[in-house]
C-alpha cells in the first residue's frame, strides 16, 4: 500500500505524520490545555489525525505532478490555519471562528496589535510544510508519488473513518454533551481537535443562519415568560435618582479591577479613581461577560441586556436585528443620545450598529483632530480624545446620554515617555510590564475630564458612570501575573482576574462600596431605573444593581459562573472563601441556571426574535 519494489514511502503518508506531530507539538507548547488524565492526553494526540487524513487523503488519488501540487498546497493552507490560532491564542486564550473570520473590516485597525503577536521565526510553524514542499522539488527514489489502488485507497478511508468514530466515542465517554456544549472551545479543541472544530463551526454556522428563517414569536413567548419571572424590583430609593440628569457612560479599554487601589514599583496606578471613588457607589464584584466581540460585546450588553455570542461579535454577524436598545429606551424619554470614539466609524461595524440602536449622534475619527502628536498606538490619546470631546458635549441638547469609549490601554499597550506616569513593571512579560502607566495615562486623562466637566458647569448635573470592558491582560501571561499578585493563578483565581472596574457617580450622594455581584448584563436595567423608566416590559437578563433582592448571580459567556459563594469554572466548582474546590452538588442548580440564559439569550439573536415583541398574541 503506497509502496513500490524499492521500498519507498508514499508522498501523502509523510505529509499526514508529519502534520500530525506538528498540531500536537502546537496543543502542547502553544495552547494552554488543561489535561486531566491519560485518556484525555491519548485524545488530544490522536484527534488531528482523522481530518489530516481525509483532507490530505485525497492526494492518493492522484500521481506526480498533481499529486504534489494538491499535497504542498494542502499542507500550507493547514499549516496556516493552525499558525491563525496560535496567533488569535497569544493574546486571546481562544480559538478563532468563522463569524470572526468575516470581521475583515477590522484589519486595517489591527496592525499594531498583530505586528506584537508574530515574529520572522514564526517560520518555525511552516518547517514541515517547507520539507514537504522540498521533498516535492527533489527526485528521490525513497518517496513515492504513486496513485493508490482502490483497494488500498478504500482501506486508507474506512481506517479514517473508523479513526474518527473512535475518537468521537472516547470523547463523548470523558465529555458526555460534547458537541451541545459549544460555548466552551477549549474542550470542544482538545477533544475533536482545532480542524474538526472549524468543520464543527461552519456547521454552526450554516446552523445558525438558518434559525432566523424558521423562527416565530412563540419562542419569544417562552423567554419573555422568564425574564418576567427573573425581573427584579429596583431600589425604591434609588428609582429617579438621576432624572433629568445628564448620563455619562465611559468604558475604560481592557482594565481589570486588579489595578484599583494597587501600587506598582511603590507608584499609585490609579490615583484619581481611587479618590473618585471615595464620593461614588464602587462595585468591587462586578464582571465582564465579553467573548470574541471584545470592546463591542461590552457595548452589547451595555445596551441589551443580552449576552454576547459564544462565536464572532453580534455587531457584526446580527447588526440588523432589532433590538430593545438602552439609547432607544433613553430617546423615547427625551434624552439625546450620542457616541464617542475617536475611531474609523466602521470598526467592528459601529457606524451600522449604533444607528440600529437609535443613536442621535456618532462622533468618530473625522470629528476629532487627531495627528501623530497626539496618536499612539490604536488612536488618539485618551487626554486629547476628552479634552475635545468637550466642546462636542456642550453642543448637545440637555438631557444627553454620552457613551465614551477610551483607546489608550489598548494592547500591546504602547505610550510615548513623556506620558509616562509611572515607571514599567519587571517581569518576564514585555505586555503586562507595559500595561500598568497605560492604565495610569488613562486614569490622567480621567483627571482632566472630570476637571473640564465642573469647569463647564456639566459636572453637577451628570450622572458619571466608568466601567472596564474587557480584560487587558491574558492568561497567556499567568507567570509575570502570579509575580505580581504574589500567588499562583488557579482557574479560580483567573475567573477572580475576570472583574473590572464598576463606578456610579451621582451628585449628592455620598460613596459606597457595593459587593454585591454583578456583571455587564446588569447596567442598562440599572442606568434605566437611575433615569426613572420602568422596564418590567423589557426582555433582558440583567437586574438591578442597586436592588435588595440582587440574586448575586453572574455567568459568563464559556458557562462559568459566580454566586455570592461560589465559583464554577472549567467544570469545577470552588467555594470562595477558600479558593479551593468543593463538593459538585453546590453548583448543579446554577449550572443549569447559567446554560438557560446563555441558550435563551442565543435564540433571541440568532432568531431575531424581538422583532416579534409585541405581536405574539397575533400570532
Amino acid at each position: 500500500m503506497g509502496t513500490n519494489k524499492n521500498k519507498s514511502i508514499s508522498f501523502v503518508l509523510i505529509a499526514i505524520v508529519l502534520l500530525w506531530l506538528k498540531t500536537y507539538t502546537v496543543y502542547k507548547f502553544n495552547f494552554d490545555i488543561d489535561i486531566e488524565n491519560k485518556m484525555q492526553e491519548f485524545i488530544l494526540f490522536i484527534n488531528p489525525l482523522s481530518f489530516l487524513m481525509f483532507i490530505l487523503g485525497l492526494g492518493i488519488f492522484l500521481a506526480g505532478r498533481k499529486q504534489k501540487v494538491y499535497v504542498v498546497a494542502t499542507s500550507f493552507i493547514t499549516s496556516f490555519i493552525l499558525y491563525a490560532n496560535v496567533v488569535y491564542y497569544k493574546e486571546f486564550s481562544d480559538f478563532i471562528t468563522i463569524p470572526l473570520l468575516t470581521q475583515t473590516s477590522n484589519m486595517g485597525d489591527l496592525k499594531s496589535s498583530v505586528g506584537e503577536l508574530i515574529s520572522w521565526t514564526d517560520i518555525i510553524y511552516f518547517a514541515d510544510a517547507l520539507l514537504i514542499l522540498a521533498l516535492a522539488l527533489v527526485k528521490t527514489p525513497k518517496v513515492s508519488f504513486k496513485k493508490y489502488k482502490s483497494v488500498y485507497a478504500a482501506a486508507f478511508y474506512f481506517s479514517a473513518i473508523g479513526l474518527a468514530f473512535f475518537n468521537l466515542g472516547l470523547s463523548e465517554s470523558e465529555r458526555p454533551e460534547l458537541l451541545t456544549r459549544t460555548f466552551d472551545r477549549e474542550i470542544l479543541v482538545k477533544n475533536i481537535g482545532t480542524y474538526n472544530h472549524h468543520i464543527y463551526d461552519a456547521y454552526l454556522q450554516t446552523k445558525t443562519t438558518a434559525q432566523r428563517a424558521m423562527a416565530d414569536g412563540n419562542q419569544l413567548t417562552e423567554i419573555e415568560n422568564y425574564t418576567r419571572a427573573q425581573y427584579t424590583e429596583p431600589s425604591k430609593e434609588m428609582f429617579g435618582a438621576a432624572k433629568g440628569k445628564n448620563l455619562i457612560v465611559i468604558s475604560m479599554e481592557s482594565t481589570q479591577n486588579f489595578v484599583i487601589g494597587q501600587k506598582v514599583n511603590g507608584q499609585e496606578i490609579t490615583p484619581f479613581l481611587n479618590e473618585f471613588i471615595k464620593d461614588s457607589y464602587y462595585f468591587d464584584n462586578f464582571y465582564h461577560q465579553t467573548a470574541q466581540g471584545k470592546t463591542s460585546d461590552s457595548e452589547f450588553l451595555l445596551e441589551n441586556s443580552l449576552y454576547p455570542l459564544g462565536r464572532g461579535a453580534v455587531f457584526f454577524t446580527h447588526s440588523g436585528n432589532q433590538y430593545m436598545s438602552l439609547a432607544e429606551r433613553l430617546k423615547e424619554n427625551s434624552y439625546y443620545t450620542a457616541k464617542l470614539h475617536a475611531n474609523n466609524k466602521s470598526f467592528w461595524n459601529r457606524d451600522v450598529m449604533y444607528n440600529n440602536f437609535g443613536y442621535d449622534r456618532f462622533y468618530s475619527l473625522p470629528d476629532y483632530e487627531v495627528n501623530e502628536e497626539n496618536s499612539v498606538g490604536w488612536g488618539m490619546k485618551d487626554i486629547e480624545f476628552f479634552d475635545q470631546s468637550i466642546e462636542h458635549l456642550k453642543a448637545m441638547p440637555k438631557p444627553f446620554f454620552a457613551k465614551f469609549i477610551t483607546l489608550t490601554n489598548h494592547f500591546p499597550f504602547e505610550l510615548d515617555e513623556e506620558d509616562k506616569f509611572i515607571d514599567e513593571y519587571d517581569s518576564n512579560s514585555g505586555t503586562l510590564n507595559r500595561y500598568f502607566p497605560t492604565v495610569r495615562y488613562t486614569d490622567e486623562a480621567f483627571k482632566l475630564f472630570i476637571e473640564d466637566l465642573k469647569a463647564e458647569g456639566l459636572y453637577e448635573d451628570s450622572i458619571i458612570v466608568i466601567y472596564g470592558d474587557h480584560y487587558g491582560i491574558s492568561e497567556n501571561h499567568n507567570k509575570a501575573m502570579e509575580q505580581y499578585l504574589g500567588k499562583e493563578i488557579t482557574p479560580f483565581v483567573s475567573t477572580q482576574l475576570q472583574r473590572v472596574p464598576m463606578i456610579i457617580h451621582i451628585p449628592g450622594h455620598e460613596g459606597k462600596t457595593i459587593s454585591t455581584v454583578t456583571g455587564q448584563i446588569d447596567l442598562r436595567p440599572t442606568l434605566l431605573n437611575l433615569a426613572g423608566i420602568d422596564t418590567k416590559q423589557d426582555i433582558q437578563f440583567g437586574a438591578d444593581m442597586f436592588s435588595e433582592k440582587q440574586d448575586n448571580f453572574v455567568a459568563l459567556r464559556d458557562g462559568s459562573f459566580i454566586t455570592e459563594d461560589l465559583v464554577y469554572t472549567k467544570g469545577v466548582c470552588y467555594d470562595k472563601v477558600t479558593g479551593e474546590p468543593t463538593d459538585g452538588a453546590s453548583c448543579e442548580p446554577y449550572i443549569e441556571h447559567a446554560k438557560n440564559e446563555l441558550s435563551y439569550s442565543d435564540q433571541i439573536i440568532y432568531g431575531d426574535l424581538l422583532r416579534f415583541y409585541g405581536k405574539e398574541e397575533q400570532q
